[in-house]
């Protein structure tokens, strides 16, 4: 991209992994499919190799007008990144095709960039000899284009098919660990709700929601009923016994212990 004042400006894609050391070799499934590296794409571990295959993806893309390898579906654009043939158009010239040729080795250690001279070998191909680093670093280079701009929020210069979307920021998934990175390979999305349960350590607590948010399932979250919908209330139960009588009712007799002799006074004939 450029400036206002018509400098480099470096950007992604949204994506992408931080801390990949010299000597580091990462597993994580990440970026867009068309500037992937072979190394990426059949999981064998990789290195920062891979972002000099994105830049000669990207270098092919800028010339050509479309990535280098592509077809009409994911599965047949990756076998083809894999194990494709790739072609450079005539009109390239040869330092263009060399240099090429040369980020997209599928062997990252034969691979521009992917030595130890890392971006020193990038920077001595033939193909950049008219550059001077470190005029152009400290932007001391008068650039050839200087894009016309009427504010600081002039649009003009980007495709209206980017500017008409609504703007969406992507899940940080930083915190994450290798093993668990490990759990969503060859998704293309993961709900920020598995992320959380990650983060928490796998915590089963109840989150209360906006009664407007979407609901979102987690595999973490088995059948668990939702916070914001009430407990069944279950009907009750009937009484055991009758209620008691009430004061004004007749006592009943009391029948005398068993084994005992009932008394006969009171009870002979009348006149005896």
């Amino acid at each position: 991209m450029l400036s206002s004042q018509g400098h480099i400006k470096l950007t992604d894609f949204g994506l992408c992994k931080e801390s990949i050391h010299e000597g580091v070799v990462t597993h994580t499934f990440c970026g867009t499919i068309e500037y992937m590296a072979p190394e990426i794409l059949v999981r064998s571990g990789h290195n920062r190799a891979v972002d000099w295959w994105s830049l000669g993806a990207l270098m092919y893309d800028m010339l050509t007008g479309s990535p280098p390898f592509t077809a009409e579906n994911r599965k047949k654009t990756m076998d083809k990144i894999i194990k494709g043939k790739l072609a450079l158009p005539p009109y390239l010239t040869p330092d263009a095709r060399d240099l090429v040729k040369k980020f997209l080795k599928r062997n990252p250690s034969q691979r521009i960039g992917g030595g130890p001279g890392d971006a020193a070998d990038v920077q001595r191909h033939p193909f950049f000899r008219h550059i001077n680093w470190d005029d152009l670093l400290a932007r001391r280079v008068d650039p050839p284009f200087r894009p016309c701009l009427q504010s600081e929020e002039d649009v003009s210069q980007f495709d209206t098919h980017f500017t008409r979307q609504t703007p969406v920021d992507s899940p940080d998934d930083t915190t994450l660990s290798e093993s668990a990175n490990q759990a969503f390979l060859g998704f293309t999305y993961v709900a920020p709700s598995v992320l959380d349960s990650i983060r928490e350590g796998f915590s089963f607590q109840p989150k209360l929601r906006s009664p407007s948010s979407p609901l979102k399932f987690s595999p973490f979250e088995g059948f668990r009923p939702s916070p914001s919908l009430p407990e069944p209330m279950e009907p009750p139960l009937p009484p055991l016994l009758p209620p008691p009588p009430p004061s004004s009712t007749v006592p009943l007799p009391i029948r005398p212990p068993s084994g005992t002799k009932k008394s006969k006074r009171g009870r002979g004939r009348p006149g005896h």
